[in-house]
């Protein structure tokens, strides 16, 4: 997340995501690393978000460069392989 367009991006489909589950969105930091949200929800919910934003990015930044965004394999959809499903870091 080193460009500020993929940065923008990310914050943005993370927003839009809140909005369409209906999610308040606490807090956003982000840095070239990655994004930390805080999410008025329970942690089952904040998991799920977290997973649907690594998914839908993913597909993003890999229809744009060919690559994915964040660690672990992913198919072109943005969805962790199921031969990584152990392996799956975030």
């Amino acid at each position: 997340m080193r460009e500020p367009r993929v940065r923008a991006t990310v914050i943005a489909a993370a927003r839009a995501l809140a909005e369409r589950t209906g999610l308040e969105i606490l807090d956003v930091r982000a840095e070239d690393a990655g994004i930390e949200l805080t999410l008025h929800a329970e942690e089952a919910t904040a998991v799920g978000f977290a997973a649907e934003l690594r998914r839908i990015t993913n597909a993003w930044h890999h229809a744009r460069s060919g690559e994915s965004l964040w660690p672990g394999r992913t198919d072109r959809d943005g969805d962790l392989r199921d031969d990584d499903a152990d392996d799956a870091s975030f």
